[in-house]
């Protein structure tokens, strides 16, 4: 299964970008990114179209890159602006710019037809702009396995009970039905666990001792966006659903991007209702999810390495799949119906032709 293009991708934290050459590849796509003299992260093709060096081996100059092999030289829009040794710049001199927003200390890269970007589709949440409300931006987990494994994982609250049963889950929840809603944009499975003992994460971070009543929220936003809402409040407050800000409340979200079929790069950070501004609860916060994080990563690549050995038998699939069978098939719709669109198109030239 190929990826899906026309969709904005996480390339990294604002941070991440500087006016140093940066390498990328997402979507089999090598790309370099840098920031320009305006503050705009720019995004090319990583490949010059004379012999072919990435871009990123070559050097910048202002807000051009100078190529590492015989000087061609490209703007932030990906046109050659010089080549030396001539005056003339052939038509076919030039490397793809892709779309690049930048929101929330997130940079957001488009990888399809660029008419087609709107930054409307970019994803968002309220509580970035809600004062009550902390955001904070964690790692990136660099994990050797196929991006749909890792996203559909994102949208599965019945691994918590027996993959972080010291974090965010424990037996308590094992047998707890899983709910499931496929009817809109997004895919959400949920479930609450009722008058049970705090889980690892809330014990440390929300000071529960007692009994709690705890939820999982898991959204999956097309093609790989994940919002987990999950949280804890004292046993027996019996709140409705849309009232779980009355408790300890957190987002995790992860951005999910597609390095190539065997790697992704989840970007991944928190948003929460209690200790805003205490960078001593975000470190605290970060080294709980680490720990959480590591032990889905060693999870999903030893499944990924097990699904490149020879297989006796299709694996099976079972009720609380209902959500990762749905996700598949959508990604899939969206790719058959990308080739469909761009079946035909003629192929833009990328060497240069030498009067």
């Amino acid at each position: 299964m190929q990826f899906v293009r026309n969709a904005w991708y996480v390339a990294g934290w604002s941070r991440d970008f500087g006016e140093a050459l940066r390498a990328l590849t997402i979507l089999n796509q090598p790309l370099v990114l840098f920031r320009s003299s305006t503050g705009k992260v720019v995004a090319l093709e990583d490949r010059c179209p004379h012999r072919l060096l990435p871009l990123s081996k070559g050097r910048r100059i202002g807000d051009t890159i100078q190529c590492g092999y015989h000087g061609m030289t490209f703007d932030g829009a990906g046109k050659c602006v010089r080549v030396p040794g001539q005056d003339n710049l052939p038509a076919s001199a030039y490397v793809d710019a892709f779309p690049v927003e930048e929101r929330h200390g997130i940079v957001w890269i488009w990888m399809g037809e660029p008419a087609l970007a709107d930054p409307g589709d970019i994803f968002d949440m309220p509580e970035f702009e809600d004062p009550n409300w902390h955001a904070h931006h964690g790692d990136a987990l660099h994990i050797r396995a196929h991006y749909l494994n890792v996203a559909e994982n994102l949208v599965d609250p019945a691994h918590v009970s027996f993959v972080h049963p010291t974090t965010l889950g424990s037996s308590a929840s094992e047998d707890v039905p899983v709910h499931v809603s496929t009817a809109g944009k997004v895919i959400t499975a949920w479930r609450w666990i009722r008058n049970a003992p705090p889980v690892g994460f809330f014990q440390k971070f929300g000071g529960f001792s007692g009994n709690v009543d705890r939820w999982h929220y898991y959204h999956l936003h097309i093609p790989s966006t994940a919002v987990i809402d999950f949280g804890s409040i004292e046993a027996g407050r019996n709140i409705a659903e849309e009232d779980r800000d009355e408790g300890v409340r957190i987002f995790a979200l992860h951005f999910v991007t597609p390095v190539s079929e065997d790697y992704t790069i989840d970007h991944w950070m928190h948003l929460r209702n209690r200790a805003q501004g205490d960078e001593d609860a975000s470190a605290q916060m970060d080294g709980m999810f680490r720990t959480a994080f590591a032990e889905d990563v060693a999870v999903l690549e030893a499944v990924h390495e097990a699904e490149q050995r020879p297989q006796k038998r299709k694996p099976i699939r079972i009720a609380i799949d209902k959500g990762p069978n749905v996700y598949r098939k959508r990604i899939r719709d969206l790719v058959e119906a990308e080739a469909t669109e761009y079946l035909g198109e003629p192929e833009r030239p990328t060497f240069v032709q030498h009067d």
